[in-house]
């Protein structure tokens, strides 16, 4: 069985030339008296030769107090080396370098409210939260943490600490208080910003209770100061009667008023001075705390947006996301290519997704991030955007990730969108605010395929051995093998020799960051197919392979089928491992004998007899992260007979407990369906 058999040429940019990772090409070509060719070797130039970086700080136009005066230096382990020692700059100021009346960020969310800041005007607002937390005392180094939607405040809030080079953490409003205190209790910030109201599917939610035990429990981990931001619904401060609910608490209105009117400055810091403290999915423990450099993320992030979304300053970039996902300030640098930002807070479906694509349109916009659940959320409802909502004149791109996006939903936006739409397909991860495989819009762009290996990033595919196999378009695991500059600073309490850092991403393999993701590498086009997670991996018989293959499959289905999860079942009585599916049917429908037969043999003809699942089952819902993404491994595990406690970032933690009746399937399920 060929497994790149439903690769398919989509597209081919008509302007090659016209792309900022072309331009990076011949610039370099310019700067070193080089004749790289094409992209592949530029990719081969930029993991080869450390001065790639120095070469993307010009490209890029850095900006600093001071230059670098080498690229690299001895690290607290040898890992993760110093990167650009010597250079001092400041992550806000690269955000902020436009000073004029274009529309810097538009905000809307359900209650219909949109609103629009110009460059001029986030300065200013930057200003007075940056003098307000220096007049009350924040330093270089502390953490300042939010609880908030995704809006303009939330950004204002991001810049405005990093400019006085303090730390910040966010978390979505939707996490629980445990999911909150198993972040917080960690990095003890001394202030937080917080909403106090939400609406979130057309329901309002009070957050104040959940605000009040937070606060109580963090004071005594040095939280000093608690902003309460105004109402989303009508801007209107909060009452006396709420701030005399939380403890240390102020209107962000009366923070505003201790500030002493100073401009606006950056502090010069070091390039790996910690910005962001982002989290991993901490699904069934708590969460690591994830330190990140401002210059690791500033220049990682300006090159994925702006060099392998090509993102440019006549650009209007929209990711849905929430404050919680490394996609929020993944997004943010978009500001940096000096790109309008529009940002959304509630659900894409209410009141119904026509009307979140509608606000697509109408906001013009050129780069649209999304996720596979999302587009096949829309496909799945029967809608067609370029007839039942308009032109989309203005996209350009569409860029998925979270998730892997099938090739049958490749083709499905191809033709959905139009043509002419660029698919940019990618895949990274909170771990290090990047992506390691990436959309590369000079080259062509193959269904279900990612075009290539991030610039900088020694992407290579490993087998358990240690073996590098990616030649043979065998799946193995991704790992990376060479440093780059957004290797996380370090885990927050953890010990001066990295050991719970040294242990999560260098222990299967000594001599290479192991992401956890299996991957495979077309020998053909050199594009890449991500299979899911490689601790996910469904291996039956012996035969590995990754739940991305059964999804592509079940996409026939979607007019039946409304969601899935695909995991190993392997007991401690169980000599080997057997596939279980399970599936949300879509209103109407129901699993019947005769449908799962169909699934069956659909998966025996797309793939092979090993991978038909042993049984498939209805189920109510799928687990998913509070950042969208299935909760594979944790249902693997309770299935396998494990006890899991979900942490603060299950969205649907009720969601687990229907799964662990399928640790003992033999005692009650039908016999399977015979093909």
């Amino acid at each position: 069985m060929d497994p790149f058999a439903a690769s398919r040429l989509l597209w081919t940019n008509p302007t090659p030339h016209a792309t900022r990772v072309e331009a990076l090409r011949i610039f370099i070509n310019k700067k070193r008296n080089l004749k790289l060719q094409d992209y592949f070797d530029l990719h081969r130039y930029s993991v080869s030769d450390y001065t790639f970086w120095l070469d993307l700080w010009d490209f890029l136009d850095i900006i600093s107090s001071s230059p670098p005066s080498q690229v690299l230096a001895e690290g607290y382990i040898k890992e993760v080396p110093r990167w650009f020692p010597g250079a001092r700059l400041n992550y806000a100021e690269n955000l902020l370098w436009r000073n004029d009346d274009a529309l810097a960020i538009t905000e809307s969310n359900e209650y219909g409210r949109t609103s629009s800041v110009t460059f001029n005007e986030l300065r200013e607002r930057v200003r007075a939260v940056a003098a307000a937390l220096k007049a009350n005392g924040v330093r270089v180094g502390d953490r300042v943490a939010a609880i908030i939607a995704n809006n303009i405040t939330a950004i204002v809030i991001a810049l405005a600490t990093a400019s006085v080079g303090a730390i910040f953490s966010s978390t979505a409003t939707d996490m629980g208080i445990q999911g909150v205190l198993d972040r917080y209790r960690q990095i003890q910030p001394r202030f937080i910003f917080s909403e106090t109201e939400v609406v979130y599917a057309g329901k309002e939610i009070n957050l104040v209770p959940k605000i009040t035990e937070i606060v109580k429990d963090l004071t005594s981990k040095g939280l000093e100061h608690v902003i309460l931001l105004p109402s989303l619904k009508d801007k209107k401060e909060v009452p006396s009667s709420v701030l005399n609910a939380v403890p240390r608490s102020s209107t962000l209105s009366q923070f505003l008023m201790t500030g002493d009117g100073r401009p606006l400055s950056f502090e010069q810091l070091p390039f790996d001075h910690p910005l962001y403290i982002l989290y991993s999915s901490g699904t069934t423990g708590a969460p690591k705390c994830i330190v990140h450099s401002a210059g690791g993320v500033l220049m990682q992030t300006k090159k994925d947006v702006g060099v392998h979304f090509d993102l440019k300053p006549d650009d209007v970039y929209f990711q849905y996301t929430t404050t919680a996902w490394m996609m929020w300030p993944f997004m943010l640098v978009g500001l940096s290519c000096g790109a309008r930002l529009v940002v959304y807070d509630g659900s894409p479906f209410y009141p119904d997704v026509k009307s979140f694509l509608q606000f697509v349109h109408d906001q013009g916009v050129t780069t649209f991030g999304t996720s596979p659940r999302f587009l096949s959320e829309v496909k799945g409802k029967g809608i067609k955007p370029l007839l039942d909502i308009g032109p989309f004149s203005k996209l350009r791109t569409i860029a998925s990730t979270g998730a892997v996006l099938t090739p049958p939903m490749f083709e499905w936006v191809h033709e959905a969108f139009g043509e002419r739409i660029f698919i940019a397909s990618s895949s990274g991860g909170t771990d290090i605010c990047a992506a390691f495989v990436s959309a590369v819009p000079a080259l062509p762009v193959y269904s279900g395929e990612i075009q290539g290996k991030s610039l900088g990033m020694k992407v290579e595919i490993f087998d358990p051995s240690g073996a590098n196999i990616e030649h043979t378009g065998t799946p193995g695991e991704l790992v990376c093998t060479r440093p780059h500059p957004s290797l996380p600073v370090k885990f927050w309490g953890d010990d001066p020799r990295g050991t719970k850092f040294l242990k999560a991403y260098y222990e299967t393999y000594p001599s290479a960051w192991r992401q956890g993701d299996f991957i495979a590498l077309n020998p053909k086009t050199k594009g890449l197919v991500i299979y899911g997670r490689s601790d996910g991996v469904l291996n039956p018989s012996g035969v590995r392979f990754g739940s991305s293959e059964i999804y592509t499959v079940l996409e026939r289905f979607s007019a039946l089928i409304d969601d899935s999860i695909c995991v190993g079942q392997r007991r401690p009585v169980d000599a080997d491992e057997r596939v279980l599916l399970f599936i949300v049917m879509r209103p109407g429908h129901v699993l019947d004998r005769g449908l799962e037969l169909q699934i069956r043999e659909a998966i025996r003809g797309a793939l092979s007899a090993r991978h038909v699942p042993a049984y498939i089952f209805q189920v109510e819902t799928i687990p998913y992260t509070v950042n969208g993404k299935k909760i594979e491994i944790a249902v693997k595990q309770i299935v396998s007979g494990s006890k899991v406690k979900p942490s603060g970032t299950v969205a649907n933690p009720e969601s687990l407990d229907l799964y662990y009746k399928y640790q003992e399937i033999e005692k009650w399920a039908q016999p399977k369906a015979k093909l």
